[in-house]
């Protein structure tokens, strides 16, 4: 197992303690209901409709129904300009500020890859058809750009802190915990709310359908006969602020961010790296800058979207660079989410670190040959947990993975 050497890093370099945070996904609304699922290693992933699916392979999706968003209308001033996926973001938010009262954000970072999406097909549709409306038109341009969801959430709750919004593929949502996690180390920043957020669009539902990407059966990461992914929605926030000022305010602390580590392997617009390099980098990047071993890890949120070449590619790179670490992919339970993926997951380890379990990694029955992971295989199980690695790779062979540790009292 190769030793991590020490970040280059400045001598004082801040902590960055979590705070709060807010989730909504197909595993349910709020930290409550989404531990609960996860506990009981749910199946959150059904037949799909929004939309009509009737020529796709792959006719299922995690879900969020819209009817369970509908508490975010009573928080915003016009509640009938709402996109969906902003009251998925107004519920998020509020529930991450609702813990951590007395938290101003100086920034906010949130990743997402369709944004608005669902808007631009339906002014297409609508401008194609002869139905569009100047008025009509106007409402659907403004909520297509990935920063208005963002800007009603923060309007609902009188935040006007300034928008930075990641677009890199699928590991959007974990660029975004990073960069918000060395925008507090400088220095340069001591409050920052981070996230993502990614709903469900026919646009793209049917283009990882045409790729063959998807799957018509049941998503099973790393299982052997795994056959694609499923797709999934949501938004989740993470309130990060400078350790030592959220102690000096006596705010709780969840866990710390205690290391960053990103990598592009230029392989393939859709592929990994079989060699699975560019995920390797991105984790020892990781370790290197939390200053820690590879052994420190005691879990891994792995990206596992049950495709053939991804899963082969990330367990050869957490094999070779672990030894028997505790590995799972919540995604059989509740679809990949894109742009959302790396934040939901963010917030699933930070809930895994707090109440000292294990995530399943549901619908595995056994793994590739000669790629010996330890998986969490179908059932939660307690553990003690003190540092885990959350992943999130890319098309493009864009990657990220963030560390997440408890905080000693």
């Amino acid at each position: 197992m190769p030793e991590i050497s020490p970040p280059n890093q400045a001598p004082h370099a801040a902590r960055v303690g979590v705070v709060a945070s807010g989730i909504v996904s197909p595993l349910g609304l709020g930290l409550d209901e989404t531990l609960a699922a996860l506990r009981e290693g749910r199946d959150c992933v059904s037949p799909v409709t929004r939309f009509p699916v009737d020529h796709s392979r792959c006719k299922s999706a995690g879900q969020v129904a819209d009817a369970r968003l509908a508490g975010a209308e009573k928080l915003h001033p016009r509640p009938e300009r709402l996109h969906r996926v902003a009251r998925m973001m107004i519920l998020a938010l509020g529930e991450a500020l609702a813990q951590a009262p007395g938290f101003h954000p100086e920034l906010t970072v949130v990743g997402t890859t369709s944004g608005g999406m669902t808007f631009g097909e339906e002014y297409y549709r609508r401008l194609k058809g002869g139905q569009a409306s100047l008025r009509q038109a106007a409402s659907l341009i403004a909520n297509y750009t990935p920063q208005k969801p963002v800007m009603d959430a923060q309007e609902a709750f009188g935040v006007s802190a300034p928008c930075q919004v990641i677009a890199n593929a699928c590991a959007s949502g974990t660029n975004a915990i990073g960069h918000a996690f060395e925008c507090i180390r400088s220095g340069r920043y001591q409050r920052v709310l981070a996230g993502g957020y990614d709903a469900l669009s026919e646009l793209v539902f049917v283009g990882f359908d045409s790729l063959q990407a998807s799957t018509p059966e049941r998503c099973r990461p790393f299982d052997r006969e795994r056959s694609g992914l499923v797709l999934g929605e949501g938004a989740a926030i993470l309130l990060l602020e400078n350790l030592e000022a959220a102690k000096g305010r006596g705010a709780k602390i969840l866990a710390e961010v205690i290391g960053y580590g990103i990598s592009t392997d230029n392989h393939h617009l859709t592929q990994p790296d079989p060699s699975g390099s560019g995920a390797r980098q991105a984790m020892e990047g990781a370790l290197q800058s939390a200053g820690i071993s590879a052994g420190e890890i005691d879990y891994i949120n792995a990206h596992g979207t049950a495709t053939p070449f991804n899963d082969a590619a990330e367990g050869k790179a957490i094999v070779e660079l672990f030894d028997g670490v505790a590995v799972s992919s919540t995604k059989g339970m509740m679809g990949h989410s894109l742009g959302a993926a790396g934040a939901i997951e963010g917030v699933i380890s930070l809930l895994a670190l707090e109440n000292q379990f294990l995530p399943p990694n549901i619908n595995f029955r056994a793994g590739d040959a000669g790629l010996p992971l330890n998986v969490v295989a179908n059932s939660s199980r307690p553990a003690h947990l003190r540092t885990v690695l959350s992943n999130s790779f890319g098309f493009g062979g864009t990657n990220a993975s963030v560390i997440l540790r408890t905080v000693k009292t």
